[in-house]
């Protein structure tokens, strides 16, 4: 079930996981070492969109690899990464930007991300998080990680600030 529209106007920042949120939380490993994953483009519109209407958002993930960042920069979202106290991480953003917990969406999947979401105002996990975290959702996409969720997650926001349906 979708929150009510005034619970989503609410929200001032939109954080995101990002390993199993972007992507379907798959790996591809070359022979040299070096990592690849894949991220659905729809998504990048949905950020981009939602950004042109005044929705702060940012990546806060545990990943330490470069293809966080690389994705980050391309979508222009404000991106920490490496982070193994997300809530810890997440507390001094909001101290920083001057937003409170209850002000904060955020999108998880695994349990790494089990504090944040029992710790924001709107808690939002992808179709296919892992199960014991699932259940902290207020909402729970259609879509999967890597396959639709985050633009699911934008068009939501979208519409709740701009009054249309959209479909979710």
């Amino acid at each position: 079930m979708v929150p009510d529209k005034a619970r989503l106007a609410g929200v001032r920042l939109l954080v995101f996981d990002f390993d199993g949120v972007f992507t379907d939380n798959s790996v591809y490993v070359f022979e040299d070492g070096r990592e690849a994953v894949r991220c659905s483009r729809g998504d990048g519109m949905g950020v981009a969109r939602l950004r042109e209407h005044g929705l702060e958002m940012l990546i806060l993930s545990t990943e330490e690899n470069a293809v966080v960042s690389a994705r980050a920069k391309k979508l222009k979202l404000e991106y920490f990464h490496g982070v193994w106290n997300k809530l810890d991480q997440l507390k001094r953003i909001l101290e920083e930007k001057n937003v409170s917990l209850d002000q904060v969406a955020y999108v998880g999947n695994d349990i790494n991300d089990a504090e944040c979401l029992r710790s924001v105002g709107v808690p939002i996990v992808v179709a296919d998080a892992y199960d014991e975290v699932r259940q902290l959702g207020a909402y729970i996409t259609k879509a999967t990680g890597g396959n639709g969720a985050v633009r699911e997650i934008c068009d939501m926001f979208y519409n709740a600030r701009l009054g249309g349906d959209g479909g979710v």
